[in-house]
This record gives structure tokens, sequence and C-alpha cells, in this order.
């Protein structure tokens, strides 16, 4: 599991989870409700601007906390219902998963100029 891939991994199990707690929770056979849709939207944008790039910890492990309270409680929820159960609908993303979950965390990337690379970001 190359380092080059994480954050495409990371983005592939936040919507496996985020489709699989829609699919159970909420039922719509059109695919993703419109809350759910607009979680997906913004982890997905969390996720394009995280501080530690392709060497980010799983969120669960992260020192910083760039979701909004509400949208944490989201994905939380999401995470907690779905995380179990992807052992049996998507095994390789859950315990690649696990597994990143077991790495160091990286030290806080130092303040920059917004735009280079491993700087933090501007919300």
């Amino acid at each position: 599991m190359g380092s080059v891939r994480r954050i495409e991994r990371e983005k592939k199990t936040v919507d496996a989870m985020i489709r699989l707690y829609c699919d159970k929770r909420h039922n719509d056979s059109a695919g993703l409700c419109d809350d759910c849709r607009e979680l997906m939207d913004y982890a997905l944008a969390r996720l394009d601007r995280c501080v530690f790039g392709e060497s980010k910890p799983t969120c669960g492990k992260c020192p910083i906390h760039c979701y909004k309270k509400d949208r944490r409680e989201q994905i939380i929820e999401v995470m907690r219902f779905a995380g179990p159960r992807m052992l049996w609908t998507n095994p390789f993303l859950a315990i690649g998963h696990l597994v990143d979950g077991r790495r160091k965390i990286p030290p806080l990337p130092a303040k920059g100029k917004p735009g280079e690379p491993g700087q933090r970001q501007p919300e």
C-alpha cells in the first residue's frame, strides 16, 4: 500500500462507508440522499485539503479536527455504523483502513503560505 495512493484509498473508504450507511439507514433506491451526498462532498473536500497529504493518519487519530462540529458528528455516526460492516462488504478497504490506523502519527506540518504542499490550508 504505497503512500502515493493513500488519499485516494481513503476517499474510496469514505465513499463506501457513506454509501453503506445511506443504503441501510435511508434506503433511497436512487442512490445517496441529499444529506449523505452533502456529507460525501464535504468529506472528499476535506481529504483533498488534508495538511498531512499522503502521510495522513486516519481521521479518528488525527490531531487536527478539520471537520465542522455538525459534519464531525455526522461522519462519526456513519463510521460507527459502517465501520464494522465494511469487513463483509469491502474487506480490502476495511483492512487497509485498520492497517493505516496502526501507523505512527506524523508531526504537524509547519504553517506556511496557503497552497504550498504540506502546509496548513485555510478552510
